[in-house]
């Protein structure tokens, strides 16, 4: 019962493309998610009230494919395609549109989703108010230029042994949104993915023995 309860799981959240709001954290893959499906990026504009503003063409010739996706029109990478998520260097997370720091690696902790998270943000780090972020999360952006960068959950507490069990808060982050700069001057890290690599349910989601890509 429990390995066709797992293989429903699985296939149901490849089906869904597997984002943020249709897994549950890796705590308990026995209890199905709350699927609390949103707009990607929510409806907020992204341009009036920012100090660093383009226009959707100079966005574009700008960024590359995925972080345009992603910080400007609010999409989702699939998990485990940024080469941030196992990032573990000390150094500072920036916005890959603007340059502003965005995370310190101090916060950054493993939460087995398939995302870049952290358990606490930097100042530029700016959440959008939302009445059901208890439940479903809250949108997060860049306070400069209003890019995209991900949602953030109220629950750390799922996570012992981790800084988000102290904070309360998971920032479950875009890798594309980032720029990793490493603190002993070593060349930068573009989190951006990789359009082209199969698409991989997180190693908690998927039932014993079955690899499931999307």
């Amino acid at each position: 019962m429990r390995h066709f309860f797992l293989s429903t799981l699985a296939l149901r959240a490849a089906a869904l493309r597997v984002t943020r709001r249709s897994i549950a954290p890796a705590i308990a893959a026995s209890v199905p998610a709350c699927a609390c499906a949103k707009p990607p990026g929510g409806d907020g504009d992204r341009t009036e009230g920012y100090s660093y503003q383009r226009t959707a063409e100079e966005w574009r010739r700008q960024l590359s494919g995925p972080e345009y996706f992603v910080l400007r029109q609010g999409g989702t990478e699939p998990p485990n395609t940024s080469p941030l998520v196992k990032e573990k260097r000390a150094g500072e997370f920036r916005c890959a549109a603007c340059d502003v720091g965005l995370f310190a690696s101090t916060a950054k902790f493993e939460s087995g989703t398939g995302w870049p998270s952290f358990a606490t943000a930097l100042p530029a780090v700016k959440v959008e108010k939302s009445p059901l972020e208890f439940l479903a999360g809250a949108e997060m952006r860049c306070g400069v230029c209003g890019g995209h960068l991900g949602d953030r959950f109220l629950d750390g507490s799922l996570f012992p042994g981790t800084p988000a069990f102290f904070s309360g808060q998971r920032y479950c982050t875009d890798g594309s949104a980032l720029v990793f700069y490493p603190a002993d001057g070593a060349k930068p890290v573009r989190g951006e993915f990789d359009p082209s690599k199969p698409r991989e349910l997180p190693a908690w989601a998927q039932p014993p023995g079955i690899k499931v890509n999307g």
